[in-house]
């Protein structure tokens, strides 16, 4: 393995799935991730099961869930003899006689993912010896992933300093062309990480009556308020932008379902409080799909919302 380069999870995972392919066979190999109910398959070394990055399955159907439970044992080289294993639900849409899984952790211990494999041939009780090896990958890949996560807040701040030219005269937030960027370099790492993320998109509601009967610059104070509001309730690292017009957008950046429902709560009340009427749409990424079609998706229920 000395011409492999490990300058990241991503290349290091690659190299320990090939690694451990060529050493031990498996027809699949996966470095997963953990989220909410979701089990989320980040990468694969993959030869008969066709299981694609960012396919998520039911993480309480897995047989790595009762592996972390410690219902079954991280190698089974028959894994129909392991009860917990037999009947897993995930074994009734997926052929597997032989099993390994070993938990990849944060460093607080706490369960990021896992490495696992499966192979729809039973294996030799030789495959135990193997433990030892996968359990050091699996270190290692863990101890390469913390590092990375730990320098991930600074890594985007440093991006959006970069982007502060790209900003919008009037409110200061992020213009259209900053947003852009960001949901590329966010949607990288949703894609390498597994993180999930929600998009809103606020659209004001009212602006042309303001126009019409108070004025452009009581108008264009009204944005100017909207916009403050929004920055000021949005997480910090989250991404605030002024899309075109009256139209906002928030990139929540690792955000789940319960997170993007009480930033809605505070982003609601903010506005009320602040006078401002406003349609928002949220959607959350899902692991198989992309932030363009999330921000897609939260712009159909934003106007869905004005249109009631």
């Amino acid at each position: 393995m000395s011409h492999l380069t490990f300058d990241n999870f991503e290349a290091a995972g690659k190299a320990v799935l090939s690694f451990l392919y060529t050493r031990i066979g498996f027809n699949l190999w996966m470095i997963t991730r953990t989220e909410q109910d979701d089990w989320i398959v980040l990468q694969t070394e993959d030869h008969g099961y066709n299981i694609q990055s960012g396919t998520t399955f039911s993480w309480a159907d897995s047989f790595c869930s009762e592996m972390v439970k410690g219902n079954g044992p991280r190698i089974a080289p028959n894994s129909d003899a392991i009860a917990a294993y037999a009947s897993a639900p995930i074994g009734q849409k997926v052929d597997i006689k032989s099993y390994i899984g070993v938990p990849l952790t944060y460093s607080d211990g706490s369960l990021f993912g896992t490495l696992c494999a499966i192979d729809p041939a039973q294996q030799s009780d030789t495959l135990h010896d193997e433990l030892q090896l996968i359990e050091l990958l699996a270190g290692l890949l863990s101890s390469i992933l913390n590092a990375e996560l730990e320098t991930l807040a600074q890594v985007r701040r440093s991006e959006l300093l970069a982007l502060e030219s790209q900003t919008d005269v009037q409110t200061q937030l992020y213009n259209r062309r900053a947003w852009d960027q960001m949901l590329l370099k966010e949607q990288d790492r949703c894609q390498r990480y597994g993180h999930p993320a929600a998009i809103f998109v606020i659209d004001l509601n009212g602006l042309k009556k303001i126009n019409d009967t108070q004025g452009h610059a009581a108008g264009d104070q009204f944005i100017a308020r909207a916009a403050k509001v929004l920055k000021d309730t949005a997480r910090e690292g989250d991404v605030v932008s002024r899309l075109g017009g009256d139209e906002f957008g928030i990139l929540a950046v690792e955000c789940d379902y319960s997170g993007a429902e009480m930033l809605l709560v505070r982003l609601k009340q903010a506005l009320h409080a602040a006078g401002v009427s406003a349609s928002i749409g949220v959607a959350v990424k899902a692991a198989s799909i992309d932030l363009k079609s999330v921000w897609d998706t939260a712009d159909q229920l934003m106007y869905a919302e004005k249109r009631a």
